[in-house]
This record gives structure tokens, C-alpha cells and sequence, in this order.
């Protein structure tokens, strides 16, 4: 399954698995750490961009080979990976996957980190304490450098509605007429100039041809730029979220509280639901301990049946204690309106928008129709077309379980004209957090086996046809 890199892509005879068990996973896995690592660059990238109105700092991290030809698809070009982390990081969450894809396979890599998610005071980027603090204050974003977003400007709130989910979410919701509130409102133009400034800075569109890849939450967002950067070829997806009305269905289909192998899921959410999520655009979540423990649990019902509740003070502890590293990344999020096509906050994110710019009624009927936009695949015989996408899932997961693509995901972009190509690829190992251990025989979890699955679907030609399959 895995090749070492040829001086000619192969355009023929690829073969791509539908499931992998656990020895053929760990089987890869070894065969991606036997190819010889060449030696590679790692350079961090803050640039700003202006997004209506306001400045905004990005920073991406850019990995590629130091000596030598970067490794080209099957249609000649240089190729070059696109990574989004997920909802709880920034772009230090995947670089197990960029590292292993620059070191063992010749690609450049750039990982871009979320608006406002990362900590530029620090060298190594790590958040200081926690999310919520003792005397009622919280995390905020860093959208500019040397900008702070002060207390004055939010206040908390504790949500109950989806406890059995989450537990209790406490969020910071920003007041009219603040900083915050306009930042709130604006942030998701932000995202969507940043992925293409990205892209434009690293992967010239005559010379690459791009792949993208978003990691949960972040895969709502490769969507959005799927149709919207020229040279981008194809989705290399694990663990993602498709975009925001087919998760909004999936989410709906899966009830509440989600579907794992082997286990019913809960009762079905309306097509039109949104898994009980209404979080105004003025709301930023802020994540505790409670975000691992909705993933800890039923990964552990997968793997080990309803015993895993009788050892639930040894999956407690290693939840808190994990938490004390976890708390290190950003843990906030404020991208529930677009990963869950959330219309009401999305229309009213757009106004509040248009409003602080003075736009005239024009103008701001078209911000809001941009901004329905980031919810729902772009449609028309001027758009470019939805790319192929590969998927690797985890077998036990509990977001992206096998049923949810055979019965919503998959017949969701089947419906689309053109049908983009699909291929699903399920893993007997790992979880969502697809990076992390998975004992001792797949110590970056699958990170090594999707990087040796996007190289030969680059390289065998599968990203060629965009037909359906």
C-alpha cells in the first residue's frame, strides 16, 4: 500500500481499501516509518489581511523538504497539502499528519490556524490557565496582535439545554456596540479571505495543484473553500465535518447524542433541526473538560461494550488529567452558526456586519446571501464544482460512524450536479482525535496511515476524475 516516491506519478492500477483491521493498519503504519525521513523545513507564516473593516492576524505553519523536488500528483503538478485542525486547536494539532507528509512523502504542507486561535505572546504558542477563570473572566480570541478583548466586553452564560450532549456549556456572549460583538459578527469573512490568502502565499495556482484536509470542525471549512480556490483538486479528509447542511442532516439523523458502532442512536432530530444548537452569532463556547468526556465515553462503548461504565472513575480521571495538558490549545469556539448552518445566526451575524460598515440595503442583502453561503455548497453552471473527496474514518467514532456517511453524507453529495467522486475508507483503530496514541503499535494514532492512503490517491490519479464513484 505505501510506495516510496517515484520520479513519475502512476496513473493506473490504484486501489483504494474500503475497510482496514487493526493489522493492516499497524501493517502501514510500520511500512510509512520505514521509508528513510528526509530532512525538512518547518517555518511559521503570520500574515494580516483586512476582512470588512477590521485587521486580522493569521498564522500558518509551512513544512515542505529542504532538499529536493517537491513530490507531484498524477496531473503533473506540485502538490500540496491545505490543513485545518479542529474545533478545540490551532495548527499544532495536526502537525503529526504534516510532518509525516512533508518527512516521508515530499509534499508541502501548510496548516493555518482558526481566526483569532493563536496565542502570539507565547513563543510556543500554548494558552496560559484555563478557559473559564475563578473570578468570572475567560479566555478570548486573538484576532490582532496586541489587541484584547476585556471583560467589559462579554458576559458568561451557563447553557443547559444540551446537557445530556455536552454538559453545561458556558459561553461568552459579547455586548452591542463592543469590539467583541464586531469581531463576533465578522470573523467568518475573515476565515474564508484567510484560507485563500493562504493558499495564494504558498501554492501558486499555475504550479500546485491543492489538496485540503479539515479535521472536524475544520473540515466545514475546506468545503467552503473547495469552491472557491481555483487550483484546489481534491478533499483528503479523517475524522471531518462535511459542510454546514449536510452535518446540520447528519446531525439530525444521528439525534442528540450522536451514533457509535454497534449501538442504536437516539431518536431522529427534523431535517430542518440543527441538533439543538441555536447559538446566536454573538456567542463563543468555551470548552472544558466536558468536550473530552462527550468523546471519551462512547469511543470507550465502541471499543469495549457497556463494561466500559464499570471502570467510569479510571476514564474520569484520565479525562480530567488529560485536560490539564488539553487546556494548553485554544478551547473556544465560535463556529457552530457555519458547522451547523445556524440560518437565524448566520443572517443576523451578516446585518450586524453590514450595519457597523453602513451599507446600503443592497449591499447588505448580498453580505447575508455570503454568508448563507459558508452553510450549503455553491450551485449554478458558473461555479466550479464540488472536487473529489476521499474519507478515513475510524471505525469508533463517534461523529463520523460508517452509517452516518452511507446514509446521509454520501447520498447528500451524490444529490449534488455534478456528483463529486466519494470514496469512504473505515479504520479498525484510532478515534476522533485521529492524531493521539493508539497504543504502542500506532503511536501517532492513524496520522501515518491517511498520509500514506492521500499519497497514493495523489499519486495513483484518483483526485483525475471527478466523476462519481
Amino acid at each position: 500500500m505505501v510506495k516510496i516516491i517515484q520520479k513519475k506519478p502512476q496513473k493506473r492500477g490504484l486501489s483504494l481499501p474500503k475497510k482496514m483491521n487493526r493489522k493492516a493498519v499497524v501493517a502501514t503504519n510500520n511500512a510509512v516509518f520505514a521509508i528513510r525521513p528526509r530532512a525538512k523545513s518547518r517555518k511559521e507564516d503570520i500574515f494580516r489581511i483586512s476582512s470588512l473593516g477590521l485587521d486580522w492576524d493569521i498564522g500558518a505553519m509551512v513544512y515542505g523538504p529542504k532538499k529536493g523536488a517537491i513530490t507531484r500528483g498524477a496531473d503533473g503538478k506540485k502538490a500540496g497539502f491545505f490543513l485545518l485542525h479542529g474545533g478545540n486547536s490551532d495548527y499544532k494539532a495536526v502537525e503529526p499528519l504534516a510532518q509525516v507528509l512533508a518527512e516521508r512523502f515530499g509534499y508541502k504542507v501548510v496548516s493555518m490556524t482558526f481566526p483569532g486561535r493563536l496565542y502570539f505572546p507565547a513563543k510556543n504558542r500554548n494558552w496560559p490557565g484555563d478557559t473559564i477563570n475563578e473570578d468570572g473572566t475567560a479566555r478570548m480570541p486573538i484576532w490582532k496582535r496586541g489587541e484584547v478583548i476585556t471583560p467589559d466586553q462579554y458576559k458568561l452564560v451557563r447553557e443547559y439545554s444540551l446537557a445530556d450532549r455536552y454538559g453545561v456549556r458556558t459561553l461568552a456572549r459579547a455586548k452591542p456596540g463592543t469590539l467583541f460583538h464586531a469581531r463576533m459578527a465578522a470573523w467568518p469573512v475573515a476565515f474564508d479571505d484567510a484560507m485563500i490568502e493562504a493558499c495564494r502565499r504558498h501554492f501558486p495556482q499555475d504550479d500546485y495543484s491543492v489538496y485540503a484536509h479539515g479535521h472536524s470542525t475544520g473540515g466545514a471549512f475546506t468545503a467552503i473553500l473547495s469552491q472557491r480556490l481555483p487550483n484546489m483538486v481534491g478533499h483528503t479528509e479523517v475524522e471531518t465535518a462535511p459542510i454546514g447542511t449536510i452535518n446540520q442532516r447528519k446531525h439530525g439523523w444521528s439525534g442528540s447524542l450522536g451514533k457509535i458502532k454497534g449501538h442504536d442512536k437516539g431518536a431522529e432530530i427534523s431535517k430542518g433541526g440543527t441538533a439543538g444548537l441555536a447559538d446566536p452569532f454573538t456567542d463563543l463556547y468555551l470548552r472544558t473538560w466536558r468536550d473530552r468526556a462527550r468523546y471519551s465515553g462512547p469511543e470507550a462503548l465502541g471499543k469495549e461494550g457497556p463494561g466500559a461504565l464499570m471502570r467510569l472513575p479510571s476514564l474520569m480521571e484520565k479525562i480530567l488529567d488529560g485536560w490539564k495538558t488539553e487546556r494548553l490549545a485554544p478551547q473556544f469556539k465560535a463556529e457552530f452558526l457555519i458547522t451547523h448552518n445556524i440560518v437565524p445566526s448566520l443572517t443576523k451575524a451578516a446585518r450586524a456586519a453590514a450595519r457597523r460598515l453602513g451599507y446600503a440595503p443592497a449591499q447588505t442583502r448580498a453580505l447575508v446571501e455570503r454568508y448563507l453561503d459558508y452553510g450549503r455548497y455553491l450551485t449554478g453552471s458558473d461555479v466550479k464544482p464540488v472536487p473529489p473527496s476521499l474519507f478515513v474514518n475510524s471505525c469508533y467514532s463517534r461523529d463520523n460512524s460508517e452509517e452516518a456517511f452511507r446514509e446521509v453524507i454520501l447520498p447528500m453529495l451524490a444529490e449534488l450536479r455534478p456528483a463529486p467522486k466519494t470514496h469512504l475508507i473505515m479504520l479498525d483503530a484510532s478515534k476522533h482525535i485521529y492524531m493521539e496514541p493508539d497504543g504502542d503499535d500506532l503511536p501517532l494514532g492513524m496520522a501515518p496511515v491517511a498520509a500514506s492512503l492521500f499519497n497514493d490517491a495523489v499519486r495513483g490519479g484518483f483526485f483525475l476524475d471527478k466523476s462519481k464513484r
